[in-house]
């Protein structure tokens, strides 16, 4: 069986662009802030480096279910960061926290939540770097 290929299959998730190590997501995790969507959590910190774009982690607890349950959830998860990427330029890292509600929610809805996410953590930045400018 083959699969059509459209326009959206150019955009990659590169390993470049995932927080793969323990020590990322505890850094991100302690030093970080959070910010609530409405079926899951990101956990954000910008990197030192202003260098490169965002780095994405996903975390998906034992509570969700068994690991087809959770693998389902972070394909999802994948798939929806790797449309929504480019709304996000700044040098961050990102862990994202699923809610159960991940697996029944319509996936345009899912992406449209991981967009506003990104959106609204740019605009955390943006809101940050121009406070600590004018001070």
């Amino acid at each position: 069986m083959t699969y059509a290929r459209g326009p959206q299959s150019r955009a990659r998730f590169p390993r470049t662009a995932r927080l793969l190590r323990r020590a990322d997501f505890e850094r991100v995790y302690r030093a970080g802030k959070k910010h609530f969507a409405g079926s899951l959590t990101v956990f954000f910190l910008q990197r030192p480096s202003p260098q490169g774009g965002p780095r994405v982690g996903l975390t998906v607890g034992r509570a969700l279910g068994g690991a087809v349950v959770r693998n389902r959830i972070r394909r999802r998860l994948r798939e929806a960061v790797r449309l929504c990427r480019g709304e996000l330029r700044a040098a961050v890292d990102l862990v994202l926290h699923p809610r159960k509600s991940v697996l029944e929610a319509e996936f345009s809805r899912l992406c449209s939540e991981v967009g506003g996410a990104f959106a609204a953590i740019a605009a955390k930045l943006e809101a940050e770097k121009t406070r600590a400018g004018g001070k």
